[in-house]
């Protein structure tokens, strides 16, 4: 403390704890900074004024004073060791100390030749003090600009590291909420009696929080406002001597006389409650009388009539009403200042219409069509505030004022009600503005077809340039009027293509179809020639036009005109196939067609324009039009052995089996010992119960063309046919040439099976899995054969082993999960399942497991962490159609299923799934559709679908009835 005065002698010494001449004393060393009168005063200056206090110097300390300093004159008094005043600062930052020595630090800049880089020089800027001119501004720009251009060429590969590096790192390390979700979700396994024995929370608060004393509210008698309304005072609290006389006696002697002279007499300012509740009652008996019955006396007041008349007076309008005040009062102001200005009467009178002041709105628009009586929008404005014979009215005198305007003759026509009224109105307005296209179309509308022709005649010459009037006009006279109409039209307006568009469907309307190409060639030359851009996307929305309309040539020879204008020649195949897939979705199928016919003119030799035609015509043609279609695909392109297989199957469906033959045969010429065409007329004569020409066939194809394939049709007939010996020898002469082949060695075993020898099934899954380790089905095959013998623990080991042969194969975890879960070892299942998702984690197969596996009440949680993994797998979405099914939830399962067929619609559980579902709670034509839907899309994978359409009893079954079949075998366990 001493240290700290004898810095500061000045400031301390009017501060000493100290009177009379120790404040005299203390202050001697501020006597220099008197004023210099006061040294002539003093004739004798002592020796040490003016100098600076000795150390440790106290002013009074003699007499026992002590100085004091405050924290003006050190600054805050904290210590080292004192927190900050930032609560959530980083660690190095908490304390003052820390924060002292850091802006020592900063303060501090390291220059030795220690802290020297070659490259980037010192740790700190050796010029950060000094000043930032234009060139450094410059110099950062550039430097900036480059840093930025080379952070470009490494972004790529820098963002994919990044997030390779965030993946694993969210691998590795997991959130406390993805740790503990299993662990929450085992809540639900807590007993009752367990969840009790959780001791509970005492309740901290003290007893005034416990039981809070709700607020006593007394009320105040008349007497207490009549008596301060009086006085004009404000009390907070009752007079002790009114509570003391009960409010009847005064303090004053006299008893119940008041000390004031007429003091019986009401004051001005008094309120008498007595009179208001009188005039109160007077009011509601007034309004009571007004509704009553004259005659009868009795009320005729309905109660609930009277309280909607009551909530439609209060104010519809939601702003405050200080607001509305000042857009009243600003109003006002604009009003006053230009009283010319239309907008400001229009919002004034919206404004309280808006407020339910709709009286002084239409005073107020009045006043602004005296004031702007050549504003059509005040005059409209006007004529909608008013009802509707003052409507009338205002309209009328807005006519007188303005009588060009189209809008208020408009609003006119709708305030009558009688359509001869209406047709006076618009023809009276049609004879002051005779131009004006949307009089005459709202007029024309009004008319009957007769009438309706001969004012139309009247418009076009009134309104020449108006395409929707000629339009109009030619639609309603005769085939040759109508022409001469188009041809005066295409006179008036030469730039317009509607008018030669509708020319063509003027033609071909009235069956000149040859002369619909030649309008439309020379629509678009006459059209270049007036300077019009012919706008490709613009024709063909016309075509698309047409075609909905019925006029199929004037949409071809459009859509033939206007196909190639625009667009480079490496382009055209891609943008027109685009385009035929464009006119599919609007349903223009004409238009489609035409542009598949004119591609495949252009490209007669492009495959795939072939097929997309064929498949076009397939979904949205006839038969005989797909099989027209395939005659000239396969003259043009005889190697496309689809197209053949396309033409053949046509036939075939439709019961022409002599021609699917021919067409076969005519394939072999073109791709002699084509496997494909083969197969295909093997299952042709199959198919016909024709087994002897098949097997001939298979012979043939073995011999001349020999596949893998092809042998196994061959084991597969003779094996459907029952003629097992002859499978078993086809199957292991194939084997004999194809041992990498793993559908052989499933035949041969699956053979083995059927014939109860499980030892030789055993032998040639072995062997097949030693040819082909990598085949699913073999491993699977295995497992369920050793699982059916009895032999649960050499099944466990095989799909083990299947595991480690192929990581990360879902089809081999699914089926350990279900191993163990037919066993009846849950908690394996499920300890198996955890590993799998592990192991892969974007599998829609397992997900779905996975949603089943669970508890009812876990079901939605789990479905919901399989949509976020497998957002557009279809296992998961069939599991949650599933689960919704299972919760009868039957909207929302149907939409599910729709969404399921319509991302996959090659899987056939799907089709099983949703045709059951269908079957127990949908109607007759719900099944139909969704069977008819099934064979369209012909299915061919699937878990439950394959053990049905590939058995050796379902062979000559077709879609529908496998889809009976596998739908019969579900069962609703789930």
């Amino acid at each position: 403390m001493a240290s700290a005065t004898a810095k500061h002698p000045a400031k301390t010494a009017g501060k000493a704890a100290s009177g009379g001449t120790g404040g005299a004393a203390g202050g001697a060393p501020a006597m220099p900074l008197a004023s210099p009168l006061m040294g002539g005063l003093n004739k004798k200056k002592k020796p040490f004024l003016g100098m600076s206090a000795p150390l440790g110097y106290v002013p009074g300390l003699g007499r026992g004073a002590t100085g004091f300093t405050t924290r003006s004159d050190i600054g805050p008094a904290r210590d080292a060791n004192d927190p900050v005043d930032d609560r959530h600062a980083p660690p190095g930052k908490r304390t003052v100390g820390d924060q002292m020595k850091k802006n020592q630090e900063e303060d501090e800049e390291d220059l030795n030749d220690t802290n020297y880089d070659e490259f980037n020089g010192y740790a700190g800027s050796l010029f950060s003090s000094g000043p930032y001119e234009k060139d450094d501004e410059e110099a950062d720009a550039i430097y900036a600009a480059l840093d930025k251009r080379m952070d470009e060429r490494r972004k790529e590969r820098r963002e994919l590291r990044e997030k390779e590096e965030i993946e694993k790192y969210r691998m590795e390390r997991p959130k406390i909420q993805q740790q503990f979700s299993d662990l929450k979700r085992k809540l639900a396994e807590v007993t009752e009696d367990e969840w009790l024995s959780i001791p509970e929370v005492g309740d901290a608060r003290n007893k005034r929080q416990r039981n809070p004393r709700h607020e006593k509210l007394t009320p105040v008698p008349d007497s207490f406002f009549a008596k301060h309304l009086k006085t004009g005072e404000n009390h907070t609290s009752v007079d002790p001597l009114q509570g003391q006389f009960a409010g009847l006696e005064t303090p004053f002697p006299g008893g119940l006389n008041t000390p004031y002279p007429g003091g019986m007499t009401p004051e001005a300012g008094e309120l008498d409650m007595r009179k208001i509740g009188q005039a109160r009652n007077t009011l509601m008996d007034m309004r009571l009388s007004q509704v009553s019955d004259s005659v009868s006396g009795q009320t005729v007041v309905d109660p609930k009539g009277y309280l909607t008349d009551l909530n439609s007076m209060i104010p519809t309008h939601g702003g405050d009403i200080s607001d509305i005040k000042k857009a009243r009062l600003l109003l006002k102001s604009v009003r006053e200042t230009n009283p010319h200005h239309p907008p400001a009467w229009i919002a004034s009178a919206r404004l309280e219409e808006v407020t339910g002041k709709l009286q002084v709105a239409r005073n107020l628009i009045m006043k602004g069509t005296e004031m702007c009586p050549k504003s059509e929008d005040v005059w409209l404005e006007a004529a909608r505030l008013q009802p509707g014979d003052t409507a009338k009215a205002v309209v009328a005198q807005a006519v007188r004022h303005l009588p060009q305007s189209v809008r208020i003759y408009i609003r006119a026509a709708e305030l009558e009600t009688d359509i001869r009224a209406k047709k006076r109105v618009l023809r009276k307005a049609l004879e002051n503005v005779s131009k004006s296209v949307r009089l005459w179309k709202i007029a024309v509308e009004l008319e009957e077809p007769e009438d309706a022709r001969i004012m139309l005649s009247r418009a076009v010459e009134c309104c020449p340039t108006s395409v929707e009037l000629w339009l109009a006009l030619a639609r309603l006279e005769t085939y040759e009027n109508a022409r001469r109409v188009l041809n005066k039209a295409r006179e008036n307006i030469p730039t317009d293509r509607h008018i030669w568009i509708t020319a063509a469907k003027l033609e071909e309307a009235n069956g000149n179809t040859q002369m619909v190409e030649k309008i439309i060639d020379r629509a678009i030359t006459s059209l270049r020639a007036n300077g019009v851009e012919i706008n490709r996307e613009q024709w063909i929305q016309d075509a698309e036009e047409c075609d909905k309309a019925g006029s199929v040539a004037t949409c071809q020879a459009v859509i033939r005109a206007v196909i190639g204008i625009g667009i480079e020649e490496e382009d055209c195949k891609h943008t027109w196939m685009e385009d035929a897939d464009s006119c599919v979705a609007h349903g223009a199928l004409e238009c489609a067609r035409a542009i598949y016919a004119h591609a495949l003119q252009v490209f007669p030799s492009k495959k795939s324009v072939w097929l997309r035609a064929a498949y076009f015509e397939k979904n949205h043609g006839t038969r005989e039009s797909l099989e027209a279609l395939l005659q000239r695909a396969v003259a043009h392109c005889p190697k496309a052995e689809v197209l053949w297989l396309m033409g053949a199957k046509s036939k075939w469906l439709a019961g022409d089996v002599p021609a699917a033959r021919s067409i076969l045969a005519l394939a072999f010429q073109a791709n002699p010992n084509s496997e494909e065409i083969w197969l295909a007329a093997v299952k042709l004569e199959s198919e016909n119960n024709e087994y002897e020409r098949a097997r001939r066939l298979l012979a043939k194809a073995r011999s001349s063309a020999p596949t893998a394939r092809v042998f196994m049709k061959s084991v597969r007939l003779e094996w459907v046919l029952g003629n097992i010996e002859a499978a078993h020898e086809l199957c292991t002469e194939a084997l004999k040439h194809y041992e990498d082949f793993p559908k052989l060695w499933m035949m041969r075993g699956q053979i083995e099976e059927q014939s109860e020898n499980i030892d030789k099934a055993r032998e040639a899954y072995n062997q097949g899995l030693k040819k082909c380790p990598h085949s699913m089905s073999l491993w699977l095959l295995l497992s369920r054969l050793e699982e059916r013998v009895g032999q649960l623990t050499r099944a466990r080991a095989i799909l083990e082993k299947a595991r480690l042969k192929n990581p990360q194969t879902p089809e081999i975890w699914l089926e350990s999960v279900r191993l163990e879960y037919r066993a009846g070892l849950k908690n394996i299942s499920n300890t198996l399942m955890a590993k799998a998702l592990q192991e892969c984690p974007n599998s829609g197969i397992l997900w779905a497991e996975a949603v089943f596996l669970e508890a009812r009440p876990q079901r939605k949680t789990k479905s919901v962490d399989a949509l976020k993994k497998c957002e557009h797998d279809p296992h998961v979405l069939l599991a949650v159609a599933k689960l919704f099914w299972s919760e009868r939830k039957i909207t929302k399962a149907r939409e599910w299923f729709l969404r399921t067929v319509k991302i996959e619609p090659d899987l056939g559980d799907t089709w099983a799934f949703f045709y059951k579902f269908e079957l127990q709670h949908g109607t007759e034509e719900q099944q139909q559709e969704v069977k008819k839907r099934c064979e369209n899309a012909e299915p061919r994978h699937g878990e439950l679908w394959c053990a049905e359409s590939k058995h050796v009893l379902n062979w000559q079954k077709n879609i529908g009835e496998i889809l009976v079949l596998v739908a019969s075998k579900i069962k609703n366990t789930f």
